[in-house]
């Protein structure tokens, strides 16, 4: 997998609504959210092994629902609201020490946050994506980031959609703005654990360090 400069991972919206089918999160979801988020769970060690920085996302909304804006307007009902357990960070999926953690209100993790001034902060140029869903909040998130021109890498088996055929569609997208956009659980994990260190923005953390080569 090929980086340019520093390389940032972003967690985009791992949340327990994920891996609760039974429940009413208010949106739909393809299945196979556990194994994603076990797949998740080890590119974030790793990356902070290697010194990447993990920077999580987490949608919320207030439950007056007065910041869904036109969210509503579509398929999706009321999700991610405030105070629902099926809100939370996904079990084992979260900021450590001084990591970030972003809450947003749209789609983009760009959109009305301080993402674009922490990637500056690393001087991050590649950005690693994963998490849900495919097609609306990574996809959403991947524009933004191609179009403030960074470098994109999207872990294909580890974003899921609110369809097969809408993550499908949403990663033949992403893949027409930057052909090197598509990659694999394996082809991070591999890049990750060989990184120079040209390509870290944080000292790597000793633990996970540890815990990765373990």
């Amino acid at each position: 997998m090929q980086l340019h400069g520093r390389t940032a991972l972003i967690v985009i919206d791992v949340q327990k609504g994920e891996t609760a089918p039974s429940m009413d999160g208010g949106i739909p979801i393809m299945a196979g959210g556990a194994e994603r988020h076990e797949r998740i769970r080890a590119i974030i060690a790793a990356a902070r092994a290697a010194g990447v920085p993990p920077v999580f996302i987490q949608e919320v909304h207030k439950p007056s629902l007065v910041d869904f804006g036109r969210e509503l307007d579509g398929t999706e009902g009321v999700h991610c609201v405030e105070g629902d357990v099926l809100t939370e960070l996904a079990e084992g999926v979260g900021p450590e020490g001084d990591e970030y953690l972003i809450r947003k209100r749209r789609y983009s993790a760009f959109y009305a946050t301080e993402l674009e001034l922490i990637l500056k902060s690393y001087k991050a140029e590649t950005l690693i994506l994963l998490g849900a869903l495919t097609d609306v909040c990574v996809h959403y998130t991947f524009a933004d980031a191609h179009q403030g021109d960074y470098h994109c890498r999207v872990v294909t088996d580890c974003v899921g959609g609110s369809s097969q055929a809408a993550h499908d569609a949403s990663l033949n997208a992403m893949a027409y703005l930057q052909r090197d956009a598509l990659v694999t659980s394996d082809d991070v994990l591999l890049t990750l654990r060989t990184l120079a260190p040209e390509h870290a923005c944080v000292e790597p953390a000793a633990a996970a360090r540890d815990e990765a080569a373990a």
